[in-house]
């Protein structure tokens, strides 16, 4: 008969000790860049967003308003001010994108500063906050 082979108890509990001391070392980094990912996910999001609504003015004299709101970038609007060339495929391919954290993108039409303000609530989906909780975008 052959004898047969294995690991000892002994050697797997060592290999799940160095793993575990190895995730403890790394995981601090890796999950550190998550709220960075995001934040660069919302802005890349957000220029996107920003061409589209160049498309549409360059197309209809006009940003959409606030009510027909970045929905106009994928339908075309009702109401006013009514589009006059609106591109029949939309100026979004992939349809509306929703933030990192899963909100909706913000849109206002004239902005407070500017012809629009297009912006994400950033990871605490409220108006304001600081570090990674702050508004992300065009003001």
């Amino acid at each position: 008969m052959e004898k047969q082979q294995g690991f000892t108890l002994i050697e797997i509990m060592v290999v799940v000790v160095i793993i575990s001391v190895l995730i403890g070392l790394v995981a601090p980094n890796i999950l550190g860049r998550v709220d960075e990912a995001r934040v660069t996910a919302a802005q890349a999001d957000i220029s996107m967003i920003e061409q589209a609504l160049e498309m549409y003015r360059l197309d209809n004299q006009h940003y959409p308003s606030t009510d027909q709101g970045l929905e106009a970038l994928i339908t075309k609007p009702s109401g006013s001010p009514e589009p006059k060339k609106w591109k029949p495929d939309g100026y979004l391919k992939k349809g509306m994108p929703v933030d990192p954290w899963g909100n909706s993108y913000q849109y206002l039409s004239p902005g407070s500063n500017g012809a629009y303000d297009l912006y994400s609530f950033g990871a605490d989906g409220r108006d304001g906050g600081e570090g990674y909780d702050s508004d992300i975008g065009i003001f």
